[in-house]
This record gives C-alpha cells, sequence and structure tokens, in this order.
C-alpha cells in the first residue's frame, strides 16, 4: 500500500513516519522535500499548481495543508484550492484510493457560547478564514465517497508551544472572565489520523480531533507557571475567545477504539516540557 501525504509539514511528516513504521509507503508532497526525514520519498510539490504523477497503488491520501498567512486569499490557496487539484490529480491518473482524509479545524463551529459542540453541531462560523476552511471539507465530500474529514482542535507539542513561551517570557495573562479551549497534542492528532485510515473500516464523514477535557485558559495558564516553578501570571481584561467559545466532544472518535496517549493538557504539556528542558520547580 502507498500511502500520499499532500502538504507534508509537521503533522504530515508524523503522520507519515508512523505509517512507514507499519511498513507501509509513504511518499510526502511538499515544496521542500529535501527536508523530509528518511522513511518518507518526498516529492516536490506546490499544492496550489499543477501536481505530479500520483502513484498507481497509492491506497490513502492524507491532506494535511495550511495557510501561510491569515488572510482570505492564502486560505483559499491553501485549502480550496489545494484540496480541488488534489482531486483533479487522481481524477487525472485515474488513482481510486480507498481512504482520502482532509485535515480540518474546529474553527468551522465559531462560538457555541461555550456550550459542548458535536460533528452534529452546525458549522457555521461567520469568520471568512473558516468558511474557506468549510468549503476545503465540502470540496472532498462533495466529490468523493471515500471522503473523511478531521476537525482538529488547537494543536500543541514539539515546536508548538505558544503559551510555554507566554508563561516563561512574562506576556501571559488570565483571563477575567472563563475562556473556554480545546487543544490536542501534535502526536495524538497524528495518531488519530494513523488510526482513522487503517483501522476503521467504514469511517463516518466527519470526526472531531480534540483531547478530554476542554478546559479554561486561565487553568492552563496557572497550571504551566506551577511546572515552571515560575509566579502565577496576572489577571486582566477578559479577551475575545480567538475562534470562538465552545466545549469540543471527540467521543465519536474514541467510540472508534482510539485512546490519548495525552489525554488532557497536564499530561502532554509536561511532556513538551520533558521535551524541552526547562526549569520546573
Amino acid at each position: 500500500m502507498t500511502v500520499l501525504i499532500a502538504g507534508c509539514g509537521d503533522l504530515g511528516t508524523e503522520v507519515g513516519l508512523r505509517l512507514a513504521a507499519r511498513g507501509e509507503r509513504v511518499v510526502g508532497w511538499r515544496r521542500s522535500p529535501g527536508r523530509l526525514p528518511a522513511g518518507i520519498e518526498g516529492v516536490a510539490a506546490d499544492l496550489t499548481r499543477p501536481l505530479p504523477p500520483v502513484p498507481e497503488d497509492t491506497d490513502v491520501v492524507v491532506v494535511a495543508t495550511a495557510a501561510g498567512e491569515r488572510t482570505e486569499a492564502a486560505y483559499r490557496s491553501a485549502y480550496v484550492d489545494a484540496t480541488g487539484n488534489v482531486l483533479d490529480a487522481l481524477e487525472r491518473d485515474g488513482v481510486s484510493p480507498r481512504r482520502i482524509l482532509f485535515v480540518s479545524s474546529t474553527a468551522v463551529y465559531g462560538d457555541f457560547d461555550g456550550a459542548l459542540v458535536t460533528e452534529e453541531s452546525p458549522a457555521e462560523s461567520t469568520a471568512p478564514t473558516a468558511r474557506l476552511v468549510r468549503e476545503a471539507e465540502q470540496v472532498l465530500l462533495g466529490r468523493s465517497d471515500h471522503g473523511t474529514v478531521l476537525r482538529l482542535s488547537g494543536i500543541y507539542g514539539p515546536g508548538r508551544t505558544r503559551l510555554i513561551d507566554q508563561v516563561t517570557s512574562g506576556e501571559a495573562v488570565l483571563p477575567a472572565e472563563p475562556q473556554w479551549t480545546n487543544r490536542i497534542h501534535r502526536d495524538d492528532a497524528a495518531a488519530a489520523i494513523v488510526h482513522l485510515v487503517t483501522a476503521v473500516a467504514h469511517p463516518a464523514p466527519v470526526y472531531l480531533g480534540s483531547d478530554e477535557l476542554p478546559v479554561d485558559l486561565g487553568e492552563v495558564l496557572q497550571f504551566l507557571a506551577a511546572e515552571l516553578g515560575l509566579p502565577e501570571p496576572p489577571r486582566g481584561e477578559v479577551s475575545p475567545t480567538r475562534g470562538g467559545a465552545r466545549r469540543v466532544d471527540s467521543g465519536l472518535l474514541r467510540s472508534t477504539g482510539f485512546s490519548f496517549t495525552y489525554p488532557t493538557y497536564r499530561e502532554g504539556y509536561r511532556a513538551v516540557l520533558a521535551g524541552k528542558g526547562v526549569r520546573h520547580p
């Protein structure tokens, strides 16, 4: 079996390495294929332009694109156009994969005023960038009977240490009111993708990928400060919730037999802190 990862960045590379460890042939499309590790066959590709030949025995395609900047033009190019181009390349070369998985975002839901969000909740964010991600989902599901969408919440992990950096720099501020956040460790995100394309015979069209504990942002910042042996961040003015307040329920994903290595932010951030070699109390 050949797995094609279209958009083989940080997350796609982790997915590819896990599949290669299972004995799969993994082909990674990215602009700079020379940066890919051994185990992934790198091929130079810009997903917004004509694409290279698709291996004829491709059984699984993972579309894991990312926009270079938060503009409507960048999101349309990176998500809507890129997804359409990948599907065009499959049709051009007469390749019919068993599974095409598109990595999406829970940002498509917008603001739910702290309510629980599931796959059945309306994905009707009014944010232009989120609407374009949703449009890319519809491109896949509208053109393929073998498409699956995985909507991931905020990814953290190696190289994704924004909150840790805010605490260590003294820039972190506790919101004045509860501010719901949802997150998933990069390794769990990659494991969920591998699980859906290898272990689930008849996947649903959409899954949510988020750890088991939606949490107040202030609680996470307080936890990180304590783990680092630093003073608790000051409490400031309430700030708008990025992407909208909601609590993401990943119960459907877990019902397929998937289990999290880092079920909450505590286990995940402790692993990140250990890997960074930063000071603990």
